[in-house]
């Protein structure tokens, strides 16, 4: 063989340095190339749930917002003529609802029991019962709200008809077959009523009959006795049927998940149904309008002396100061981040006089998911509305 081809022969293939070379470089290049995909993607998983946890916070707060927003809406106007304080009656078929015999559903169950001597949950646009949730930590919301159409201007009832559910209004207009209307009296009990499904409003006709699914002869103070007492009223909350008075509570419950639940259970469901994902606690206070004069002046938190939910309950002057409702909803991120993300949640309610510190993550758990907190204050539009007096 010629020297010519043994020099083609050498220059025809690869060494084992080379090979070895090649195939190190590769494996360098597919490592770079591994991490950057790994890292891209733990990028991008933490970027996805901090968007979702905002979009979530952001929608529970529109939720909220919309709510307390028109808490009042229907009955402010009756505020002083027995309505603000009196304790519920209601009934759904021969479902008792109000005054319940049982707690309320999870995460509601600690609501008003913690609350001595509460035996009936009373009428105020918002509550706050402090710390009565589930876990004993997060506070639960209440707000009250209709949405009828008769102006929300309260009637005297003038007397008692023929039978028990049957009474003289000065006139009937605006009041639709269906209606859910409070009948009260100052002092008494207030009974929650609904409207005969086969009335027909009109300014000649001054009686008005009470039937249907909500209807209630009442007991203790019943609906014969407020009639008959020429001192009770008769306000306009909103339709059965389009299903627009919101009795509702609001508080976190498991997996970190904010819940409502409807006190009428216009659905027929008693229980509490899912409104946000990623909300490990919620925190509210109370605006106050302490002279009336329709200008907030102080914030008071639920558990200050004199602010407890059995005393707003129970002092309807005092529930006519709260003009408005601050409150904070902690939320957390759902991945589980390699390292430590945080060391604290935000303080809350900074210079309102009722603030909440920033808590200290103490569980090396916690510190591995980020963490926010989403504040805004929601004025009480009906109660702002009343009379500066």
């Amino acid at each position: 063989m010629s020297a010519r081809h043994l020099h083609l022969e050498r220059e025809a293939g690869l060494t084992l340095i080379e090979l070895l070379v090649a195939m190190v470089i590769g494996l360098v290049v597919t490592l770079a190339v591994t991490s950057t995909v790994i890292f891209g993607e733990s990028t991008k998983r933490s970027t996805t749930s901090v968007n979702d946890m905002n979009q979530s916070g952001s929608f529970a707060a529109y939720q909220l917002d919309r709510v307390i927003r028109s808490a009042g809406s229907g009955f402010t106007q009756s505020w002083d003529l027995g309505v603000y304080g009196c304790p519920l009656q209601a009934k759904r078929g021969t479902t008792s609802l109000l005054p319940r015999s049982a707690v309320f559903p999870a995460p509601f169950e600690k609501f008003l029991g913690n609350a001595a001597g509460v035996a009936n949950l009373r009428m105020a646009p918002v509550l706050i019962g402090k710390g009565q949730s589930s876990d004993g930590k997060s506070d639960v919301l209440l707000v009250m709200s209709g949405n009828a159409a008769a102006g929300d201007v309260p009637r005297p009832i003038l007397a008692k008809g023929a039978s028990d559910n049957i009474m003289r209004l000065d006139n009937t207009v605006q009041i639709k077959k269906n209606d859910i209307v409070l009948v009260s009296q100052v002092g008494k009990d207030c009974l929650i009523e609904q409207v005969d499904s086969a009335f027909v409003d009109s300014a000649s006709n001054e009686l008005l009959t009470l039937n249907g699914t909500y209807y209630t002869a009442g007991t203790g103070t019943t609906l014969a006795t407020l009639t008959g007492s020429g001192a009770a009223y008769l306000t306009p909350l909103g339709n059965a049927t389009a299903q627009n008075v919101q009795f509702q509570l609001f508080g976190v419950g498991a997996n970190a998940t904010l819940f409502s639940y409807d006190l009428l259970r216009f659905d027929g469901n008693d229980a509490p149904q899912a409104m946000a994902e990623g909300v490990t606690a919620m925190y509210a206070i109370y605006g106050l309008d302490t002279n009336t004069d329709g200008i907030l002046n102080e914030w008071k938190a639920p558990d200050a002396t004199g602010f407890d939910i059995k005393t707003m309950m129970e002092t309807p002057a005092l529930s006519r100061q709260v003009v408005a409702v601050r409150v904070a909803l902690v939320l957390r991120t759902s991945t589980y981040e390699k390292e430590a993300v945080s060391s604290t949640i935000p303080a809350m309610f900074v210079g309102t006089g009722a603030a909440r510190n920033a808590v200290t993550l103490t569980s090396d758990d916690d510190k591995h998911y980020r963490w926010r907190v989403v504040e805004f204050t929601v004025p009480l539009r009906n109660v702002l509305l009343l009379p500066k007096s």
